[in-house]
């Protein structure tokens, strides 16, 4: 196990330097979009809050974590903070392979896709698009967090934005709860699931669906997933552990220790495939942990996706705006 405090402020070092967990420069991060001539203008922003953008650099960062943990050298990670960030953050980019990249982009291209087949009257400002910091909350340092959250929130608020649409449940809790909480800064909050709007004849299959612990425990949203897959023609096969008890993928104790995080993952992974279907995710961190821990696992926004070709319900073709 790594000392939380070497960690803490790593992280918070990193977040305050470039407003991302590992330091990197987020014209770098942020790159999805391009091509992708979205609005600017609309009812609701599309939010990601870069957790599916961090992927690739979130598994580099566990294999080197793993590596280290519990040998001599992982006392040396407190020196790390001496480093400026964006210099580890660039390196820690140049080091991420770049299909891994295009991967996580397609997840998100995916979520616009389907947004746009519901007929949802979004927009995309990357410029108000930044991580909720979130992990910072998560590992107790709650000043840096209201800190970063408070400047997230005014950049928001300044320009207007009241309707938020989100895409994994780390940044929906913290959106949802933790904003008007700490920083009295309230925005009207849907995950992209709940906005879904078509139907489709491409279905007839089923899966496992593994619920996040923040959409099953704190935010009361695993029945929506299931409801939107049902209306497609596809069957949810639950775990033994789901919804309200969901169990933990191990993920969020990575940074910490991943040598805890595979070993609650491994559980997960072993009740997700008693079940017997193809094991489907909705959360970043539970996709990357899940895969470290042996599972083949795919994005609730790919199977959703896949349904949009032939939906006599709704429109499937992509719409764009200057």
């Amino acid at each position: 196990m790594f000392n939380p405090k070497d960690m803490i402020d790593i992280i918070a070092g990193n977040v305050k330097a470039t407003k991302n967990p590992f330091g990197i420069p987020k014209w770098l991060v942020n790159r999805w979009h391009k091509g992708q001539r979205l609005p600017r203008r609309g009812d609701a922003m599309l939010f990601t809050g870069m957790m599916y953008q961090l992927i690739p650099y979130i598994e580099k960062t566990s294999a080197y974590l793993t590596r280290f943990e519990n040998t001599v050298l992982a006392g040396y990670i407190r020196y790390a903070r001496y480093i400026p960030g964006y210099l580890s953050g660039i390196g820690l980019s140049m080091l991420t392979a770049g299909e891994e990249k295009k991967n996580s982009n397609r997840i998100l291209q995916d979520i616009v896709h389907i947004l746009q087949a519901s007929n949802v009257d979004f927009f995309y400002r990357p410029d108000l698009d930044n991580y909720s910091g979130v992990l910072l909350y998560d590992l107790g340092d709650q000043q840096n967090f209201i800190a970063h959250a408070r400047r997230v929130a005014a950049a928001l608020q300044q320009a207007g934005i009241r309707k938020l649409i989100t895409v994994d449940p780390h940044t929906t809790y913290a959106l949802k709860v933790l904003f008007p909480k700490y920083v009295d800064a309230h925005f009207e909050v849907e995950t992209y699931f709940e906005r879904i709007h078509f139907n489709s004849s491409n279905g007839h299959r089923r899966i496992t669906l593994h619920d996040p612990c923040f959409y099953g425990r704190y935010l009361s949203l695993s029945d929506e997933p299931r409801k939107k897959l049902s209306k497609l023609g596809i069957e949810t096969v639950l775990p033994e552990n789901n919804g309200v008890f969901t169990h933990c993928c191990g993920g969020p104790a990575e940074s910490i220790s991943p040598q805890l995080a595979g070993e609650v993952g491994d559980r997960r992974v072993a009740e997700l495939k008693a079940a017997g279907e193809p094991i489907v995710a909705m959360c970043p961190i539970c996709i990357g942990n899940l895969k470290k821990c042996g599972a083949e696992v795919q994005d609730l926004s790919h199977i959703i996706a896949a349904c949009i070709g032939n939906n006599p319900g709704g429109t499937s073709g992509r719409h764009t705006h200057p």
